[in-house]
């Protein structure tokens, strides 16, 4: 029996100004499938995604068709058969689940006034299918991220009935913790087996085996392969996608840090969801910092440089004095955040100039800027980090996600640290980039860096640390180090944590 197309995309072809972005794409969702879509940063996923939203117009001669009727994007038809949960989900923070829902589809009024009750019963009756507690009351600053995700997929599907269209799921477990990413996922099947067919954009190749019935890979804008996902290992996925072999297990394998000088001490730390942690860190060590959403795991790396506001505490470099946590900017601790569009990258400049911001005082010949010391050191650099753009002068918007990672590396690196603080490092890069992030860590520890790795992807814990720290409640509650330090045992000490 053949299965009906939802989604039919046959010879889409994007160029931009020498850039064949996407060349003759075909991709086919079928009724009821979850279809997953891959490829390395920069292979044309997020191009791809933007023709279907609209955001951009395909080359003449590409064709949409969405159930049997063509979308047009002049006119728009067909446009409500698609809806979108992007990687940023689009959601008001300060408003409450109510509010969001109701400005993505509808405020229900009587008499030019709200209903609140009926808009509160509608926000429920949205959410029902999706077995989340919510608060549906309370700002959604104030919740998790996959009970964030969960509004974004039910405003997406306000107002319209699945099955006759296709729900496009843009990296949505990229932050989550294992728990949470595995809750996400079943909702993800619920939504399925409501008769919606869902197009499933991914990085965590475990999950798109496992979710996904088949997989399209995307390499240099072109289809390389589209298969059934029976069958089919990470290894031979992460190949079609990099055109290479990529460890997918990566191990750096670092020694034991226990004799090495203390290159950090913190005390006593305390902030929103921190309640008295301590630790120390060494020369050439990579310490990891683990914990589910709200055991404060997520808030050790921005505490300690200093960028969180209200915090209380102590930090010291080896031997010097220690300082409050409110002066730990001084200390010069560079930080790699965990949303590198919203905290790092600066979309409107060039590489070159992202790179060197942080150390112009030195690039100064007397009270200018000296361009012949500013191209010297953005070439060592980008050299050094292995970066890939077309120049140095190219805007890094331009880049992958992968190469803007890169580029935020290389201006911490530049700094000259003893200590490096890491959230989410590989959050929204492919395999071959998250194993070229993992080498340039490893050959800076073992060179005498010191680092910090905070990351709600046990992936990153296993493929850097040699000794993690477990959060819960705002306490440091484990410690896992060497043989102890294996996937099971981590992703169980963080269940066990955060159900204190």
């Amino acid at each position: 029996m053949t299965v009906p197309s939802v989604l039919d995309v046959r010879g889409l072809t994007k160029t931009f100004p020498g850039t064949t972005a996407l060349d003759a794409v075909d991709l086919e969702v079928r009724a009821g499938e979850i279809h997953a879509l891959v490829g390395q940063n920069g292979s044309g996923k997020s191009t791809l995604i933007k023709v279907l939203a609209g955001y951009h117009t395909p080359d003449p001669g590409s064709e949409i068709r969405l159930a049997g009727e063509s979308l047009s994007h002049s006119t728009g038809a067909g446009r409500d058969r698609l809806r979108f949960v992007h990687q940023d989900l689009g959601l008001v923070l300060e408003l409450s689940a109510v509010d969001n829902l109701a400005l993505r589809s509808e405020f229900l009024t009587s008499a030019g006034r709200i209903r609140w009750r009926a808009q509160v019963a509608r926000t429920h009756e949205l959410l029902a299918d999706f077995a989340v507690d919510l608060d549906v009351h309370a700002p959604l600053a104030a919740a998790t991220p996959v009970q964030r995700t969960v509004v974004a997929i039910a405003a997406a599907l306000a107002g319209w009935e699945g099955g006759t269209g296709v729900l496009v799921l843009d990296e949505p477990t990229a932050v989550l913790p294992p728990g949470e990413a595995e809750h996400l996922i079943e909702i993800v099947r619920a939504v399925r087996a409501r008769g919606t067919s869902i197009l499933y954009v991914s990085h965590r190749l475990d999950e798109v085996l496992a979710l996904a019935d088949r997989v399209t890979v995307l390499r240099g804008g072109r289809v390389v392969a589209t298969r059934p996902t029976a069958g089919l290992g990470p290894d031979t996925l992460a190949a079609l996608m990099a055109g290479a072999d990529v460890d997918v297990d990566y191990r750096a394998g670092l020694p034991s840090a226990a004799g090495n000088p203390i290159a950090l001490t913190a005390r006593d730390v305390r902030a929103r969801h921190l309640d008295g942690v301590s630790l120390e860190l060494r020369e050439g060590e990579v310490l990891g910092i683990a914990g589910l959403p709200g055991s404060g795991a997520a808030e050790v790396v921005p505490v300690l440089a200093g960028a969180v506001s209200g915090a209380d505490g102590e930090i010291g470099l080896g031997s010097a004095t220690a300082v409050h946590v409110s002066r730990a900017s001084r200390l010069n601790l560079p930080i790699v955040p965990s949303d590198r569009l919203r905290d790092a990258v600066l979309p409107s400049m060039s590489v070159a100039e992202n790179l060197t911001i942080s150390i112009l005082g030195r690039l100064r010949r007397g009270p200018e800027l000296s361009h012949r010391r500013e191209r010297s050191a953005v070439a060592r650099w980008m050299a050094d980090v292995r970066v890939q753009a077309a120049s140095d002068r190219a805007g890094i918007s331009t880049l992958s996600g992968g190469n803007q990672q890169k580029v935020v590396f290389a201006r911490c690196l530049a700094r000259d640290p003893r200590v490096l603080l890491l959230s989410d490092p590989t959050a929204g890069v492919d395999p071959a980039a998250r194993q070229a992030i993992y080498e340039l860590v490893a050959e800076r520890a073992r060179a005498g860096l010191a680092v910090i790795v905070a990351s709600a992807d046990v992936g990153d814990l296993l493929a850097l640390c040699s000794r993690v720290l477990v959060l819960g409640d705002g306490h440091v509650l484990r410690e896992l180090a060497g043989d102890d330090l294996t996937e099971h045992a981590l992703i169980r000490a963080m269940e066990e944590t955060g159900q204190r």
